[in-house]
This record gives C-alpha cells, structure tokens and sequence, in this order.
C-alpha cells in the first residue's frame, strides 16, 4: 500500500508542477491584459464618421482613413490618410512609446507631444488637440 500510495502522491506532484509550468508559459506568451494590443481602424473624428472633413487651425481637412498600432514592446505608430485644402491626398505615418496606467494609454510621439487615449473594450479613444479620435480593433 505504501508503495501505491508513493507512486500515485508522485503522480500528482508531477502533474502540479506540470500544470504550474504551462500556466506560467502562456502567461509570458499572452500576458494579462494584453487584449489592447494590436491594429485599430480610425471610425470617427470629433462624433463624424470617417471620412469626414475637419476644421484644425482655421483649415479645413478631408480625414480619409487612419490606423494605430500598438505594440507589446511599448511602442505604437499612427498612420492617417488626408486631403488638405490643396487636393492631393497626404499619408501621414507616426511613431510613439507610450506607457499604459489602467486604461490610459500616455503616447509620446517621436518628433511631437505628447497625447493620452484611453481604452475601452475594443475601442481606442485619443484626445489630439482637442479633437476626438475614435478607433476600433
């Protein structure tokens, strides 16, 4: 019986530590909360669907498309397609490092300021000066 009881306590250690292991591994792979990595679509600036056109600093721009990026090394990059007043359409591309606290997301971009968005679900609200950003995965 003892003998039993021995290989069976081992058994299941083994299985234990096997199970502890492989949790910790897919933790390094897909780490907690890492659901607001990936590519979002610009949907919407300032409450109008894209495309829209905008007014920023007295001049009127046509917003076509637009993407962000973020990456799980902390960095993220921005790219957004436009039409200002002389009409030829423009591709503006971005880069950033940002820190996440919560569902705020602090971006600083390469060359530029700085912007806060915020996560919700699937959505990526940025505030960039003074016009809303809405885009979604």
């Amino acid at each position: 019986m003892n003998r039993q009881f021995t290989t069976a306590f081992t058994l299941c250690l083994i299985l234990a530590v096997g199970l502890v292991v492989c949790s910790c591994n897919r933790q390094q792979i897909a780490p907690n909360g890492a659901g607001f990595l990936g590519v979002y679509a610009l949907i919407s600036v300032n409450g109008e669907l894209v495309p829209t056109s905008i007014s920023h600093e007295g001049v009127t721009l046509q917003v076509r498309s637009g993407t962000l990026t973020i990456n799980a090394d902390g960095t993220c990059s921005g790219k957004t397609v436009f039409v200002p007043p002389s009409g030829a359409e423009v591709v503006r591309e971005v880069t950033a490092t940002y820190t996440k606290d919560g569902s705020k997301l602090t971006m600083q971009w390469e060359g530029a300021g700085k912007t806060v968005g915020t996560i919700q679900g699937n959505t990526f609200i940025m505030d960039n000066e003074g016009m809303a950003f809405v885009y979604r995965k």
